[in-house]
């Protein structure tokens, strides 16, 4: 069913005593997707993605899923600490975790959503059993909405993060009317700066940076 203007498709799924929400959407900034998550208490929980954010979470999930299938069986008594597989995915300022993890009830994926700024962290926990058919209608909606950005988020470069002393720096190929260029921030705090690099300019940049670190270790 379609709702209001901007709503492009909308599916809900039962898993386990959950419902979720997987609801295509438009606006100026372009397509992207809301992931609601309704408990059986009715607490409402969501996060969205981009439609290339989207296109690189449902690819990781179909190797979420190859290893859940391979895992052994849930055993109450001897529970894993922490996650049993981890991914991570930067997009913009936001950054997204998928955790794989068990409890006493059963094992089940935590996608979280924080803004690479430290506030705002949105979570969804998608039943393990229930990630192929999540997966399934994620990728379906990709197939049947996607503009272009999911395709292009495939097949281009990832996103890369750097922690240097108490400086975060972000690594991000984009693409606009004049060509490819890498977004390079630097975030602390609420400071974030950035700076555009043309494709055109990637080598003599790195040949700059070579050099420097060249010079430093002759120096020492």
């Amino acid at each position: 069913p379609v709702g209001a203007q901007g709503d492009l498709a909308s599916r809900t799924l039962v898993l386990e005593s959950k419902r979720f929400y997987l609801d295509v959407k438009e606006n100026q900034r372009g397509r992207f997707i809301k992931i609601a998550e309704i408990s059986a208490d009715g607490r409402k929980n969501q996060i969205l993605m981009t439609f290339s954010t989207a296109a690189l979470f449902s690819q990781n999930l179909i190797q979420f899923i190859d290893f859940y299938r391979d895992l052994d069986s849930l055993d109450p008594e001897n529970l894993r600490q922490g996650e049993l597989k981890s991914e991570v995915m930067y997009k913009d300022d936001k950054k997204y975790h998928m955790d794989l993890k068990e409890n006493a009830r059963g094992r089940f994926l935590k996608v979280s959503e924080t803004f690479t700024r430290g506030y705002s962290r949105f979570q969804v926990f998608i039943p393990a059993d229930g990630m192929g058919e999540f997966q399934h209608n994620l990728g379906e909606l990709i197939d049947e909405y996607d503009n272009g950005d999911a395709e292009e988020a495939l097949s281009a470069p990832q996103n890369k993060h750097l922690r240097i002393e108490n400086k975060n720096f972000y690594f991000d190929i984009k693409r606009n009317q004049q060509g490819r260029y890498m977004s390079i921030s630097e975030v602390k705090g609420n400071f974030r700066n950035s700076i555009l690099v043309p494709e055109s300019g990637w080598e003599s940049f790195r040949d700059v940076l070579d050099d420097y670190v060249k010079q430093v270790k002759e120096g020492d």
